[in-house]
């Protein structure tokens, strides 16, 4: 769509984040490993878990599931972040950014509801444990994973909805290391308030949601927890909770800054330092917090691999 006396934008240039030429050859070195490491880390996890027999419950499947939708969240922003180190000019086609954003929005917003039924799991498994067979079921694990990917594509059709009932016409070029909402939504041609106003009241209400999700399954886990006199048991009912709730913790710190907090109280350098963390850096922690904090984890890999080696 173009306005009157104005040509319709059909490409975007993407800023990034320096413009410094040496600083882009390190930050492209740091963040190709990153992604890397990403990759190999969550992929690990989803074979280790498809391969061990002892990996075979809810909550590692949950845990294959977030590994994958970890994969999509950084490979959907990180290789354009990538290219834009090397070369001068970014631009990326208007579909093309409209796209990207709808991607990053669905995996980002699936990760959200996902992060909250591995905390309801958790709840049921130390406070219903002799249900825990019955209330998991195959079926309700199946439905809890169809409610989180539907969720996540919910959410990001409406923001991606509003954009493409915005048209772009004048400035092109996107300050930021990817086409995030905002941005785009300042580059458009006139004022919209719903397009302001339902987006932040649907990732709000997704954020709502899920934390309360998780902050009621884990009141719950406590006052069970507490009632458990040894010290042993307590610790062991703790020690399936600490993972989960170091990933919650590092998401949603890091999500509330961006969608929560007054726009006025931070500034765009900082919106792209914590969008880095939240969308780069937390994939690639995830299998290692998974990882390096379970024992069952730790055991299948080292059964996994002792057996390779036999064969080999």
């Amino acid at each position: 769509m173009s306005g009157n006396n104005c040509t319709a934008v059909t490409e975007f240039i993407i800023l990034g984040l320096t413009d410094d030429q040496t600083l882009c050859v390190i930050l492209f070195v740091i963040f190709l490993g990153v992604y890397a490491v990403t990759l190999f880390g969550n992929l690990c996890i989803i074979i280790l878990i498809r391969n061990s027999s002892q990996l075979h419950s809810p909550m590692y499947l949950f845990l294959s599931h977030l590994a994958f939708v970890d994969i999509g969240y950084s490979s959907s922003v990180t290789p354009l972040m990538l290219i834009n180190f090397l070369v001068d000019k970014t631009s990326i086609p208007l579909g093309g950014c409209v796209a990207q954003f709808c991607f990053a929005a669905t995996f980002g917003t699936t990760e959200c509801f996902l992060l909250a039924v591995m905390a309801y799991d958790r709840y049921v498994a130390i406070c219903s444990p002799l249900l825990y067979s019955t209330h998991m079921s195959t079926m309700v694990c199946i439905l809890l994973l169809i409610t989180s990917y539907l969720g996540g594509c919910i959410n990001s059709w409406i923001s991606t909805g509003c954009l493409l009932n915005r048209s772009f016409c004048g400035p092109n070029k996107i300050n930021h290391f990817f086409c995030d909402y905002l941005p785009l939504l300042k580059l458009s041609s006139y004022q919209d308030d719903l397009a302001e106003i339902l987006p932040a009241a649907s990732a709000g209400s997704v954020i709502i949601v899920t934390v309360l999700i998780i902050l009621i399954s884990y009141v719950y886990i406590l006052l069970s927890v507490l009632k458990i006199r040894s010290t042993e048991g307590r610790s062991k009912a703790f020690s399936t909770c600490t993972s989960h709730l170091t990933a919650v913790t590092l998401f949603y710190g890091t999500s509330t800054f961006i969608y929560v907090l007054p726009k006025s109280s931070y500034s765009t350098d900082e919106n792209k330092v914590v969008s880095i963390f939240y969308i780069v850096i937390i994939p690639m922690l995830n299998p290692l917090i998974y990882s390096l904090r379970n024992n069952e984890v730790k055991g299948a890999l080292r059964k996994l691999v002792s057996r390779e080696h036999l064969f080999s």
